[in-house]
């Protein structure tokens, strides 16, 4: 074929897919929300998984955890092959790895079982989330549609994360499984779709892709995870031992950022973030997703475990955060450009620190009104942040690096939500296993059972059973309370002060 017969193929080839690039906005954020929405599915269903499996505390948050904290590093690797081998293969491939997984996941008849489907789930997920924001730089290629779409793609990663709970609840009813098994009718549908409609993306394969990078990586990121972890539990490895992992964690991730400036041919463009806006736009990020996921975690348990709700209700008290997330990413997309980027994104994490404060007085009796005006002002002000921290870091990024710069922004998304889930789930453990002292006609045995989590709790409780049950399920209750105070406390620290940095070190728009 000559060059003048392939320009008019190549002139066709764009103006269909600038007709379609609806259609596949449509796909592309279908795919994220099935992505997202299973970092947070398992929330409600702690108490079920509890019951079924019956985890130590360490356990329960592996099986949380584990799939973020796999996609996390993994989105650097992958965004970076799709960016050499075509965006397109990796996302078809990603979709059957996930479906696969998913049925693991559903049958898993111990708690490790669960922990490696959802490490498994994670790497499909991690193939398919990279494409999801590149291809949106690749088919509008108009910067108004791109803001527009870009604002849909935030709010559908914001909702998945809340959804989660809520769709949680309602199937957990029906069997903890079933949260899993949802995945694959969906990935039926979606695979044939994306095979029609998704672009070829260009390849360039000639490029080098550095394995050590990519192993460094990953065992960083987890490396830090369990050592935070075992540090807060200490049920596999002594105190000094989990921190020297931790260590270890943070030296190899050491590594990879130095190996990345001397490579030619970098697996992660950390030049970009010499760019002020950039690194702030990922803080940004990285800060929102890890008070969200972190928090609705916790508010999960003490709706179900503290207020005695049942899944489903637990998951309909939750359903104004997942509306205002929603509303935030639509309104977001007209209140960047009247009051700035920087005005945004500090005013929405401070909206967020806000909205968390009124928790810090909260018992074991129900606020229900008040819950409710929280879960909106949590739900809305994180979504503002994020998309004008998303505008913020694809905008700073050349076409060439837009695969990069996905990457590094799914990754703190991810990463947010994997360290939220840690971090504040091991301050929480830290804090509730003291707290819950020993209860007159409970066995030492029990107690230890009891001290692991506040569904541990309620699981002994309901064996133990008689006054002895409920006045452990009482003080466990109070316990939990004690705990939750104190990551709220912490979450409010961290996003005022984050958005202190950001009024600070970003120019006025």
């Amino acid at each position: 074929m000559t060059v003048t017969q392939a320009a008019p193929l190549k002139q066709r080839a764009e103006r269909n897919q600038r007709d379609k690039r609806w259609s596949i906005l449509v796909l592309l954020c279908l795919s994220l929300l099935l992505i997202t929405v299973d970092a947070t599915v398992l929330h409600i269903a702690v108490p079920a998984l509890t019951a079924a499996l019956e985890p130590s505390s360490v356990q329960l948050l592996w099986i949380i955890d584990s799939y973020s904290l796999v996609v996390a590093p993994l989105l650097i690797m992958f965004g970076t092959l799709g960016d050499r081998y075509g965006r397109k293969r990796l996302v078809l491939a990603g979709f059957v790895l996930f479906g696969l997984a998913s049925l693991a996941a559903a049958f898993a008849p111990s708690a490790l079982m669960l922990i490696l489907a959802r490490a498994l789930l994670g790497v499909g997920g991690a193939m398919i989330m990279p494409a999801t924001l590149s291809l949106i730089r690749q088919v509008f290629t108009d910067r108004r549609e791109r803001a527009i779409a870009l604002g849909v793609w935030s709010a559908v990663a914001a909702a998945g994360a809340a959804v989660g709970p809520l769709i949680g609840g309602v199937l957990v009813e029906i069997w903890w499984g079933a949260v899993f098994l949802i995945n694959v009718p969906i990935l039926i549908v979606l695979l044939p779709a994306a095979a029609r409609l998704l672009p070829e993306s260009p390849r360039r394969a000639d490029l080098p892709w550095d394995g050590l990078s990519a192993a460094l990586s990953v065992f960083g990121i987890l490396a830090l995870a369990f050592g935070l972890k075992e540090a807060g539990a200490g049920s596999l490895m002594p105190f000094w031992a989990s921190i020297a992992v931790f260590l270890g964690g943070a030296g190899l991730l050491a590594w990879f950022v130095v190996r990345q400036t001397r490579l030619p041919y970098p697996l992660l463009q950390v030049g970009l973030f010499r760019r002020r806006s950039f690194t702030t736009g990922v803080a940004g990020v990285l800060l929102g997703v890890f008070s969200l996921v972190g928090l609705q975690l916790m508010l999960a348990q003490y709706l179900q475990l503290v207020l005695g709700d049942s899944p489903v209700r637990a998951a309909v008290r939750m359903l104004p955060l997942v509306l205002s997330a929603i509303t935030g990413g639509l309104a977001a997309a007209h209140i960047l450009p009247r009051i700035g980027m920087r005005a945004t994104m500090s005013g929405g994490l401070g909206l967020v620190a806000l909205s968390l404060t009124p928790t810090l007085t909260w018992g074991v009796e129900g606020h229900s009104v008040m819950l409710a005006i929280c879960f909106v002002g949590i739900g809305f002000g994180v979504q503002v942040a994020l998309l004008a921290a998303s505008d913020t870091i694809m905008s700073a990024a050349p076409e060439s690096q837009a695969g990069g710069a996905a990457a590094i922004e799914e990754t703190a998304y991810e990463l947010g939500a994997g360290l939220g889930v840690a971090v504040l789930g091991t301050i929480t453990t830290i804090v509730y296993a003291p707290a819950l002292r020993e209860v007159p006609g409970v066995s030492p045995g029990s107690m230890d059972k009891a001290r692991q989590s506040l569904a541990g709790a309620a699981h002994v409780a309901d064996e133990v059973g008689g006054s002895a049950g409920i006045r452990l399920l009482d003080a466990a209750r109070w316990a939990f309370v004690n705990a939750l105070h104190t990551t709220v406390v912490v979450s409010v620290i961290l996003l005022s002060l984050t958005a202190l940095a950001v009024a600070m070190l970003l120019r006025r728009d």
